[in-house]
């Protein structure tokens, strides 16, 4: 169930539609490209990994036809179990021998009984180890997809029927489409009536160089395209997202703020799932760790923000003169999420919430006061006993 928030500010109207069960820790997810030796496993929980852009796409696995390199995907399982992790797996990228325009693997493949098999054999060996899929990564980008519309149409039914059949317990999810512009891509798609084949709708909410405050607007377009085609039911994830290239950052603390913005505003947006990208790629601005593997600020947001928010209900967010509120509840407790973009702003507690603790996202918490100082990194807000 979803309860209804009104936004409003001078640029637009927003219609946050909160779930109102309790987050879980499955809602966090990472993208990791170097655990090959290379980068250490946080310190931290890790709930959801996202295997991308870590040499494990079909071309990798299945470089000439029938021979596998399962190697690295099977230490990939592995060290997830080790950790209890759970993994979603991207599918596709042709690799040159089965590919419809060879060397290229971002065609559609020439024998769709390639496409077949690929799947099969993948899903039956990580039966009950890897608990979703994703058919393709970004389709409507020529990088990735160079096929039809009804090409991947057909991929997704086929790979659908085979997962189903094999794993039953693994969830589908659709070819995750990126970026503002690829609404329209979505729209089509679904309206081919693929939707009944996947178990969860994948997107990339990628909106830089905006900020979180804009990603609600963004995930309401899509939702809105959920409901037309009778979708509304289907779980919306995110399945990939971080800030990239132009955007720049005037402080390690700031692009903290964006990381931590980002998750509240996300599932206050109705989407229950997000895989931040990516904890251990240099090519990005809000980077969680440095090239000798010590976290950042925003690596540590990562796992402050999974604390302040898992176990919590969101009771919503509102925005007002520009400073943002998310209200959680967590076990009785009222608490509150503040922050301003914009800059640091003093910000008068309303003597009804009954603050006794103030923690501001890098800090330690202190003792309140009647008005407290709010910047655009979140600060969070207890109420006594």
């Amino acid at each position: 169930m979803l309860v209804p928030f009104l936004l409003l500010n001078s640029a637009y109207t927003v219609d946050l539609r909160t779930p109102t069960e309790v987050i879980p820790l499955s809602y966090f997810g990472l993208h990791f490209h170097h655990l090959n030796g290379e980068t250490p496993w946080p310190k931290m929980d890790v709930p959801e990994w996202r295997i991308w852009d870590a040499y494990v796409t079909w071309h990798d696995l299945e470089p000439y036809r029938g021979q596998w390199r399962f190697e690295r995907l099977d230490g990939y399982v592995a060290l997830a179990e080790e950790h209890g992790t759970g993994i979603l797996l991207p599918l596709g990228m042709s690799p040159a021998w089965a590919s419809a325009r060879p060397p290229a693997d971002n065609a559609e493949p020439t024998n769709m009984d390639d496409w077949r098999t690929f799947v099969r054999t993948v899903v039956t060996r990580y039966k009950g180890r890897i608990q979703a899929y994703e058919i393709w990564n970004e389709p409507n980008l020529k990088t990735f997809w160079t096929g039809t519309m009804d090409q991947m149409v057909a991929l997704t039914k086929e790979a659908s029927a085979i997962i189903h059949s094999v794993d039953p317990k693994a969830l589908v999810v659709s070819p995750s489409v990126t970026a503002t512009y690829g609404t329209p891509w979505l729209a089509e798609f679904l309206k081919k009536g693929v939707g009944q084949y996947v178990d969860v709708i994948g997107y990339h909410f990628y909106i830089t160089p905006k900020m979180p405050e804009d990603l609600p607007a963004f995930i309401q377009t899509v939702r809105q395209i959920l409901a037309d085609n009778s979708l509304s039911n289907k779980p919306l994830w995110d399945t990939e997202t971080g800030w990239l290239q132009p955007s720049h950052f005037d402080s390690d603390e700031t692009a903290a703020g964006i990381l931590a913005r980002a998750y509240i505003l996300v599932w206050a947006s109705g989407v229950q799932r997000f895989y931040w990208y990516a904890w251990d790629n240099r090519h990005v601005t809000v980077q969680t760790t440095k090239e000798d593997h010590t976290v950042t600020p925003a690596g540590y947001a990562y796992k402050v923000i999974m604390e302040w928010l898992a176990g919590a209900q969101m009771d919503g967010c509102s925005e007002n003169a520009g400073t943002w509120t998310c209200r959680l509840n967590r076990s009785g407790k009222k608490e509150w999420i503040v922050w301003n973009p914009q800059g640091d702003r003093k910000f008068d507690l309303p003597k009804e919430w009954g603050v006794k603790t103030v923690t501001p996202l890098l800090h330690d918490a202190h003792g309140s006061s009647p008005t407290i100082e709010i910047s655009p990194v979140p600060t969070l807000l207890k109420e006594g006993a």
